[in-house]
């Protein structure tokens, strides 16, 4: 138990040890819960304050999916919540042993299941979770923990490590996305007093072409090995596209590659409006729920009074997926999603029900999701999406009876 903790602490935890933690601060879509998620590390986040008020040695039953902290339970609740463990851990054997096969829902409709990893050792573990790729590759991790930045060589190194893990399967590599509360101390960035509103992302490469232009050209000539494709972040404008492609066509012949899907993160609430116009320049767009929503709900996301309420399933949010379909389907795009509620069952359902035809999300998800969307059909999931559009809010779309 703890006040908080950073990406960097959560990404030391060893999941062998421990358990599962619970902080004071923080929020479900936060970096920290992120990396929890991928470490298969149980976790409440954002509890308060009174949960560091506990002694030590004290029992408790943790309930990472539903975001609840038992602390002294009976013996008989000891005693339940033992039983349940058995349940789930059968149940996830189950899902497990099949996770090779598809996502094939019962009328036929075939989704993608891929994952979000943030080091190269996960490219391999994501294909033995039974994912079909990876959807969304962090390439912060090569940035952190360093006194400087990584050289291009570096990165291709990186690149080059996943792309043989994959063994032919899709890599998507977004590129540099450092701001927010992602801090590179290297880079000298100048304080902002909103972070999240400021120079991050794309914004930062494009005013840092040293950072860009060495990680674009190790994309590009690793692109030569194997099936990359790349993503550029926090796009909110066609303008932020264009000069974004213009420098990365620059580097593609430079280094003599061959052409290579080009696609965006939808993210900012003007990519959505604008996703009509955006869909002529991207070969296809990946929504970063996270961010969608607390920019839409303009609820900051680690927030330790407001991060509870950024929850993705939103109609707010679920619209904003809704219209971007839309204009990419009119356009001859796919979409994907990354974001945290790619990798809830319910939340997955939803997506394929609004026209998502990839998800990806933590490798310890994979195999749920896919048993999930096994069970169920595309024209239940049709429906269900269509009253979580209707809802008012979030604790609605939760509550509706999934297929």
């Amino acid at each position: 138990m703890a006040e908080d903790l950073t990406p960097s602490d959560t990404a030391a935890l060893d999941p062998a040890t421990i358990l599962g933690f619970c902080t004071a601060g923080g929020g479900p879509t936060s970096h920290t819960a992120i990396i929890a998620r991928s470490l298969n590390i149980p976790a409440v986040v954002g509890a308060g304050p009174a949960v560091l008020d506990q002694p030590d040695g004290v029992i408790g039953i943790l309930d990472g999916t539903r975001g609840n902290l038992y602390l002294d339970p009976s013996e008989s609740d000891l005693e339940g919540a033992k039983e349940i463990q058995v349940v789930l851990q059968e149940m996830r054997d189950a899902e497990y042993k099949a996770r090779y096969e598809p996502a094939l829902t019962t009328d036929g409709h075939r989704v993608e299941v891929v994952a979000n990893i943030g080091k190269a050792a996960e490219a391999a573990q994501a294909v033995n979770a039974g994912g079909e790729g990876v959807g969304l590759l962090r390439t912060e991790f090569l940035y952190l923990d360093r006194e400087g930045p990584p050289t291009e060589e570096e990165q291709y190194t990186a690149y080059l490590e996943m792309i043989e893990a994959l063994g032919g399967l899709p890599l998507i590599v977004r590129t540099l996305d450092i701001g927010g509360d992602k801090e590179v101390p290297y880079l000298n960035l100048p304080a902002e007093a909103n972070p999240f509103l400021g120079v991050r992302g794309i914004r930062l490469c494009l005013a840092r072409p040293e950072l860009f232009v060495p990680q674009l050209r190790a994309i590009y000539r690793a692109s030569k090995h194997g099936p990359i494709k790349i993503m550029f972040p926090m796009i909110a404008t066609v303008e932020d596209l264009l000069k974004a492609k213009e420098i990365a066509e620059q580097v593609r012949q430079d280094v003599g590659a061959d052409p290579v899907e080009i696609g965006i993160m939808i993210e900012v609430p003007s990519a959505v409006v604008l996703a009509d116009k955006l869909a002529q320049e991207a070969d296809f767009f990946s929504i970063g729920t996270n961010d969608l929503t607390q920019y839409v709900l303009a609820m900051d996301r680690l927030h330790p009074m407001l991060a509870k309420q950024a929850d993705g399933l939103h109609p707010a949010v679920l619209r904003l997926v809704d219209q971007t379909v839309t204009a990419a389907t009119v356009a001859g795009k796919w979409v994907g999603v990354c974001g945290g509620i790619a990798g809830d069952p319910k939340g997955a359902v939803i997506l394929i029900g609004l026209g998502v035809t990839e998800l990806s999300m933590s490798i310890p998800s994979i195999a749920a999701v896919k048993a999930k969307l096994r069970n169920i059909s595309l024209a239940d999931a049709k429906a269900v999406a269509q009253r979580a559009l209707a809802c008012q809010n979030s604790a609605d779309v939760r509550g509706l009876p999934f297929p």
